[in-house]
C-alpha cells in the first residue's frame, strides 16, 4: 500500500489501480473504501455497481487536481479531457483533507 500526500502531508493510504483489470474493477462490489483509489490512466468515473457514495477528484497526468465532484451510488461523471487519473474517497474525506482544485498530490511508497 502507498501515502498519497500533500505537500508532505500523508492524507490517506492509496490502492493505485494501473493494470486493465483492477482500472475495471474499481470499487464495484466493495463494501466499502479504506483510503482512497487512484485510478491511471482515466478520465471518467461513474458508482455503477457501488455501495456508497465517493468523492472523485479528477487530476492531470501529473496529479494536479482539476475538479472535485461527489457521486452518489449508480451515477456517471462527466468525463474531463485534460484529466490523466482519478482518484476517489469515501464521501466526505475531501472535505477533511481540505482537498480542493489545484492542489499538487503525490503517491509515496
Amino acid at each position: 500500500m502507498a501515502w498519497l500526500m500533500r505537500d508532505g502531508q500523508v492524507l490517506a493510504t492509496v490502492e493505485v489501480a494501473e493494470t486493465l483489470g483492477a482500472r475495471l474493477r474499481g470499487l464495484m462490489g466493495r463494501p466499502a473504501l479504506e483510503g482512497a483509489l487512484l485510478v491511471r490512466p482515466a478520465r471518467s468515473w461513474h458508482t455503477l455497481g457501488t455501495r456508497f457514495a465517493v468523492d472523485v477528484a479528477y487530476c492531470d497526468p501529473e496529479l494536479v487536481v482539476l475538479s472535485v465532484v461527489t457521486l452518489r451510488p449508480f451515477r456517471l461523471g462527466v468525463p474531463r479531457l485534460r484529466a490523466g487519473s482519478v482518484l476517489a474517497a469515501p464521501a466526505g474525506a475531501f472535505e477533511r483533507w481540505g482537498l480542493r482544485p489545484g492542489d499538487q498530490l503525490e503517491v509515496k511508497g
